[in-house]
């Protein structure tokens, strides 16, 4: 009985390896523009997201009153939120 039901290990073995390279220059070009205008729109979206869940206004902060300190947790977050969107998009 035991022998009778296929292992998923097998099973995984006899499919075929799924390609997601890009074939030429120019699909390799498009996944480029496709990831960086996906990854440009997440990481403003995570900056606004931020900005919105904390007290006070952080580009008001930046912008008229000239607070470096503010700019640097900005671009902290800014950069801590591409890692991220960087490390899911190379799976």
């Amino acid at each position: 009985m035991l022998l009778a039901t296929a292992s998923p290990m097998f099973a995984a073995d006899a499919a075929a390896p799924v390609v997601s390279h890009a074939r030429t220059i120019g699909e390799a070009l498009l996944y480029m523009l496709v990831f960086a205008v996906a990854g440009i729109v997440m990481a403003i979206l995570g900056y606004k997201l931020f900005d919105k869940f904390t007290p006070g206004d952080l580009h008001k902060e930046i912008i008229d009153k000239q607070n470096v300190a503010a700019a640097v947790i900005a671009a902290a977050v800014v950069l801590g939120i591409c890692i991220i969107i960087a490390a899911s998009m190379i799976g």
